[in-house]
């Protein structure tokens, strides 16, 4: 297809057209996204930040008087004993660049039923020839931590299995819900349904270092960037390809033609 604005001349060769005109769209959604991703981060951070100067609550309060979208990262304390004999490993957990897990382990609490605590990092056998033991304080203790909600459902390379007859467990992740129903069923007790995460110094936490955000709300505008630059090189190339605009940019007049449109013999 051909058209003429003015001096400038397209021609629409539609195989190209209906390339560009598929990809654009999709790499100006792309940066959009990332943009909404950012101010999700920045939120979340905010977020963060705001609970995080807050004094902790008893964890048996914290389900009666917020709904679970406002339990993220509260602080809480509770009082009770480890279960010592009882964790679970969170697999592949790297940390300044080396292998290890994350300790979730079994806590009763004094106020009756339980929690699962996360006390933190431990480096693990590169060759997984051998499982962590890290050992736990003996007797009542009080801890203060982090509730952890987290924010979208685990990812998993296969399915999971609940069973909580064989201790120390490794998983690839915390899935609260059937893992909490299956400790109910064997302990007789409620469970709290989300994990704690140890503020560094309670007792029993090992290496904290907890990350709000996988992602930085920089890196999502800088992701951004990447796409609305590639949309715009893309929609470049077929405006050059399309059109005369080059030839015209570089002030040379169409084949055949001069200022005036008069031709010479």
């Amino acid at each position: 297809m051909r058209a003429s604005l003015g001096a400038l001349e397209l021609d629409l060769e539609w195989r190209t057209t209906l390339f560009v005109a598929l990809l654009l769209p999709v790499l100006v959604g792309l940066g959009c996204w990332q943009l909404d991703r950012e101010v999700e981060k920045r939120e979340l951070l905010a977020q963060f930040e705001a609970r995080r100067a807050a004094d902790p609550v008893p964890v048996n309060s914290a389900l009666a008087t917020r709904a679970p979208a406002a339990l993220a990262y509260l602080p809480v304390r509770l009082r009770g004993r480890y279960l010592a004999d009882r964790y679970l490993l969170l697999d592949n957990r790297v940390q300044g660049g080396r292998f290890g897990y994350e300790v979730v382990s079994l806590f009763a609490r004094e106020d009756g039923g339980y929690a699962l605590v996360n006390r933190g990092w431990v480096p693990g056998d590169p060759a997984r020839r051998s499982l962590p033991e890290p050992a736990a304080p003996a007797g009542a203790v009080e801890l203060t931590g982090q509730l952890y909600v987290p924010p979208d459902p685990p990812y998993l390379l296969g399915e999971q299995s609940s069973a909580v007859d064989d201790w120390p467990r490794v998983v690839q992740a915390l899935e609260m819900a059937p893992l909490g129903e299956a400790l109910a069923a064997a302990l007789g007790a409620p469970v709290f349904p989300w994990s704690i995460r140890l503020d560094a110094g309670a007792p029993g936490a090992l290496a904290v270092d907890w990350p709000v955000v996988n992602v930085s709300p920089a890196k999502h505008r800088g992701y951004a960037v990447q796409w609305f630059t590639m949309a715009a090189v893309l929609g470049l190339f077929f405006v050059l390809r399309s059109s005369n605009l080059w030839a015209l940019l570089r002030g040379r007049q169409p084949a055949g033609g001069n200022d005036d449109g008069r031709t010479h013999d």
